[in-house]
């Protein structure tokens, strides 16, 4: 049930496997990611980055004329965008893969049957893969203006010149910058006391600092206690550290969180529990109904990334299809910030390690600008930053800087194979990589550790040998 990631990694792995699936979308195929979330903003955001980097070529020696943005063209390189990538989750694809598609919206009637319109479908194995939707909050006078979220935001009509932007998290954060380089003036209103609290304290400082500095204006512990409608644009009331404000934009984003979809699916009425985060599912993510499963971003308390769905769609397969039992943890998940810099993360953060391990924690850091690849680049400051355990193994890892989505691999890997900072620093890197951060950041370890006796031993040993 559902035509997102989750629902299509499950459809195609269980045709593959010579399962019989059927495959119900009431939309269209590819789901969020596809036609609301990581396509489309990632395609903006590459507009956006091109914008910037022309705009400030200058400070290698490239002067070029005055940067326009066509933020219709802008538009028009993010729909090629998707339109390259829906094939591949089309209905066309997945039936050619063996798989029964069924449009039309899901209904269960009982644990093992489920209804599309006047079509019964049965099964042993039912996976509820409905995803989630954009959050709106209850402010007042919000059902009165014009409004978007991420559902809507890639077909806005025109580049807005002011934009407020209710929420703080990546999404809220990407979108802000991605428009702020294209040209408009960007507030970010967010109600947390500290920007992206799941992030390294150390590190989301340093990228909150850099958008800053690019002219975004992010507004912490801020509240918006209403909004109302002002010509053609809105106006804010926030109330921030208590004080009473107004803020004035042309057009308004929603960001706030996601909402899971469960309406209208039936699920009370065969057993299975819910609650405000999505399907009630054990770590093998099956519900308390025999046979019924959920994967995805519909799960209540599951890391709502692309990644994971896909990852939870294969645990659902194996646990469905053959013997045994595969739990899912999220121990060792990474994810991405993709701002300029863009920031990585897996693990746990320092304050996370100190709270599990207290003062035998080892913190190892490599700062960007002291990189030679960053150097030749003249790309923005950044931080590489290890976690490690009493035992030298690695049990979290940030990054922010240019390629920190493709540099934490390496530190996942670390992460999920309980390796050392010895071993990563014995690993040879290519020169001149921005990657060969995670190398010298692991050094710092052996040189903290090479002092007192071991020095004096070695220092010996070099002038007597």
């Amino acid at each position: 049930m559902g035509g997102g990631t989750a629902g299509l990694v499950t459809a195609a792995g269980g045709a593959g496997l010579g399962a019989r699936v059927a495959l119900v979308e009431r939309d269209r195929m590819g789901g969020e990611c596809l036609w609301n979330g990581c396509v489309p903003s990632k395609a903006l955001i590459a507009a956006s980055r091109a914008a910037h980097v022309a705009r400030t070529a200058s400070r290698v020696g490239v002067h070029a004329e005055e940067v326009r943005v066509a933020f219709d063209e802008v538009l028009e390189h993010v729909r090629r965008v998707q339109a390259r990538i829906a094939p591949h989750d089309s209905p066309e694809r997945f039936r050619g893969l063996g798989v029964q598609v069924v449009e039309g919206s899901a209904r269960f009637e009982d644990a093992h049957t489920i209804a599309v319109g006047n079509e019964r479908l049965t099964a042993r194995h039912i996976v509820i893969a409905t995803g989630t939707r954009p959050t709106v909050p209850p402010i007042p006078g919000l059902s009165e203006v014009p409004f978007h979220t991420n559902e809507t935001i890639f077909s806005i009509s025109s580049l807005p010149r002011t934009l407020l932007v209710v929420g703080g998290g990546p999404i809220g954060i990407e979108l802000a910058q991605a428009f702020t380089r294209l040209g408009s003036t960007v507030s970010v209103i967010d109600a947390a006391p500290t920007f992206f609290s799941r992030e390294d304290q150390e590190v989301a400082e340093l990228l909150l600092q850099q958008l800053s500095d690019e002219g975004m204006r992010v507004m912490l512990n801020t509240t918006v206690t209403s909004v109302r409608r002002h010509g053609t644009g809105v106006v804010l009331a926030v109330a921030r550290d208590g004080v009473p404000a107004e803020l004035h934009g042309d057009a308004l984003l929603i960001a706030v969180g996601r909402t899971p979809n469960l309406d209208g699916l039936g699920l009370h009425e065969i057993g299975v529990r819910t609650d405000s985060g999505g399907v009630i599912t054990d770590r093998k993510l099956r519900t308390g109904v025999a046979g019924v499963y959920a994967a995805g971003d519909v799960v209540s308390g599951g890391l709502k990334f692309t990644h994971v769905a896909d990852h939870m769609a294969r645990s659902v397969l194996r646990n469905a299809l053959f013997p045994g039992s595969s739990a899912v943890t999220y121990d060792g998940v990474p994810w991405v910030t993709y701002t300029d810099p863009e920031l990585a993360h897996v693990g746990l953060t320092e304050a996370q390690a100190r709270e599990r391990y207290g003062s035998r924690i080892g913190v190892w850091r490599r700062a960007l600008a002291g990189v030679d690849r960053v150097i030749t680049d003249d790309a923005p400051p950044g931080l590489v930053k290890i976690i490690t355990d009493p035992k030298g193994r690695v049990v979290g890892g940030h990054i922010l800087g240019a390629h920190a989505g493709d540099m934490i691999g390496e530190l996942t890997m670390a992460v999920t194979l309980k390796l050392t900072v010895g071993q990563i620093a014995s690993v040879i890197h290519p020169y001149p990589t921005t990657a060969e951060s995670i190398r010298q950041a692991s050094e710092q370890r052996r040189k903290a550790g090479f002092t007192g006796w071991k020095k004096s031993l070695v220092s010996w040993l070099v002038q007597h040998v």
